[in-house]
């Protein structure tokens, strides 16, 4: 029971985590994992009885103890004993910062001939040493390569032991202050002794790449850097990822990396105008022929120019002639179709055409509708005299999906989504009121977005907005139907009512007399 007890109190003191081992038999980069945790738990270390942040002091660095070399079989990530129990002796107090210290140690290559010290000192009272070759970092890196010479000359630190495992005098020592990414620091120095940096990049993502890139940037390490580079030309990045490659990397375009492929995946040289694209793409969703994947792509599209505006100034920088063009083709198809229809015993597919071009010209009026520009829609429907006048010869069955272009009209306005003039309101109302009301009850039954509510408040919104004596007769008109037709009319209570208070309780221009 003993035995056990001491075997778990000598784990907790030394911590063993097994790490990566090239081909030639080095063991190059700890675990990312493994280093992670390690980083991540300060007080995880060892010190007797260790708990509620009681640290004894650590003796004198001529009593503490330098981790042995791991084994050849599993090199390790050690945390660094604390001989706390060395003696009955008082100590001295070290520096309280020191004192919260977390401290680790890494070694690469062949532990037992390592001939540089690397000291790297985070900014969460992290202290790692690492034990590495001269040469490697000498060969990989010209931030070593030029500390390592200047330094030829002195040996060890520059005094600052930091009081614990100070490496012997003639061991060269590089120290590194405010490390910012510790974990990633100790990874890009194992990458130099991998021949091929990029396998070793294979597991990675997209976002631990890109620090290892920036570590090895500031180390001088453009073999490790060029990897990276490889790495991220051959993987997919979207979203967020895509901002942060894109952010990284455009400040090499100055250096021989060679940053072009990267680039060109979010750029092109093509000269060929957007608005060129966006029209052939209008035209192939205009002229689908399969009804869902129509509908699915004129979504995508216009939520995907939603996006696009919200994410500009909200201007419209999508070409108005573009647009409009496409409502005029539609209209002239309808136009076209409605003359055919009006003959005896037209064919079904005739009315499947007629509720395809409405169909698209509701999404032309929502895409005029996201980009502010959907006045002269407004203009160019109220002038469809002709398209109105053969409304009323073809059946309710076929022609009832026009007017839900006039619902959506008044609903905009109804809402201040489109400023029309005042005569074209008043077009408007006298060219497609009526062919509204006769399709209202299809529209109700047979059109599952068709909102009443919204309808009516913007078809009385829109009345409202002409001169008073327009507004009498539109509503005497619209009372005289409704006394009619009941339900199968708009219901136009509410601004009514605001014409009668507008008429008879409060007429303004008389009090002003």
């Amino acid at each position: 029971m003993e035995e056990s007890r001491a075997k778990r109190v000598e784990a907790a003191r030394m911590r063993t985590v097994p790490i990566a081992v090239t081909p030639e038999g080095f063991w190059c980069c700890p675990s990312p994992a493994a280093l992670h945790k390690s980083l991540k738990n300060p007080h995880h270390h060892g010190g007797g009885g260790g708990g509620g942040g009681n640290h004894k002091p650590p003796p004198p660095p001529q009593q503490k103890t330098t981790p042995s070399a791991p084994p050849s079989r599993a090199p390790s990530v050690q945390n660094e004993p604390v001989a706390g129990d060395a003696t009955d002796e008082p100590q001295p107090q070290p520096a309280e910062a020191e004192a919260e210290r977390h401290k680790i140690c890494v070694g690469f290559g062949q532990p037992e001939t390592s001939d540089v010290t690397v000291m790297l000192y985070g900014k969460e009272g992290i202290a790692v040493r690492m034990s590495v070759h001269g040469d490697v970092l000498r060969r990989s890196s010209a931030f070593f390569a030029e500390k390592l010479s200047s330094s030829s000359s002195s040996s060890g630190s520059d005094g600052h032991g930091h009081g614990y495992g100070s490496p012997p005098a003639t061991v060269p020592c590089v120290e590194i202050h405010d490390c910012d990414d510790a974990e990633i620091y100790v990874e890009t120095v194992g990458l130099m002794y991998c021949d091929e940096a990029k396998h070793k990049l294979l597991k990675q993502n997209v976002s631990r790449v890109l620090r290892i890139m920036k570590v090895a940037e500031s180390l001088g390490f453009h073999a490790c850097v060029k990897s990276c580079l490889d790495y991220l030309e051959a993987v997919p990045w979207v979203g967020e990822e895509e901002d942060n490659v894109v952010s990284s990397i455009r400040h090499l375009q100055s250096k021989a990396y060679g940053v072009s492929p990267l680039l060109k995946r979010i750029t092109s040289d093509n000269l060929k105008s957007p608005t060129d694209t966006l029209a052939h793409i209008m035209e192939m969703v205009l002229k689908s022929t399969d009804d869902r994947a129509r509908r699915e792509m004129k979504a995508l599209v216009l939520n995907l120019l939603k996006d696009h505006n919200h994410c500009t100034d909200g201007s419209s920088d999508i070409s108005s002639e573009l647009l409009y063009s496409s409502c005029q083709g539609c209209l002239d198809r309808l136009r076209l179709l409605f003359s055919e229809a009006t003959v005896p015993e037209f064919s079904v597919e005739l009315t499947r055409q007629i509720t395809l071009e409405t169909d698209n010209l509701l999404w032309l009026v929502e895409i005029l509708v996201n980009q502010r520009i959907c006045d002269d829609f407004v203009a160019l429907w109220a002038n469809q005299s002709e398209i109105a006048g053969l409304h009323g010869k073809l059946s309710v069955a076929s022609r009832h999906t026009v007017s839900c272009i006039t619902a959506r009209l008044f609903v905009g306005i109804g809402r201040g989504e489109m400023l029309p003039s005042k005569n074209t309101r008043l077009l408007l109302l006298r060219v497609w009121l009526q062919p509204l009301i006769d399709d209202y009850s299809w529209l109700q039954c047979s059109c599952r977005s068709f909102d009443r509510k919204l309808v009516e408040e913007g078809i009385g919104q829109t009345i409202l907005t002409l001169p008073l004596e327009d507004q009498r007769s539109m509503l005497l008109a619209w009372l005289g139907r409704f006394l009619k037709l009941g339900d199968d009319c708009p219901n136009l209570q509410r601004a009514f009512e605001v014409w009668w208070r507008r008429t008879f309780v409060r007429p303004y221009v008389s009090q002003a007399r």
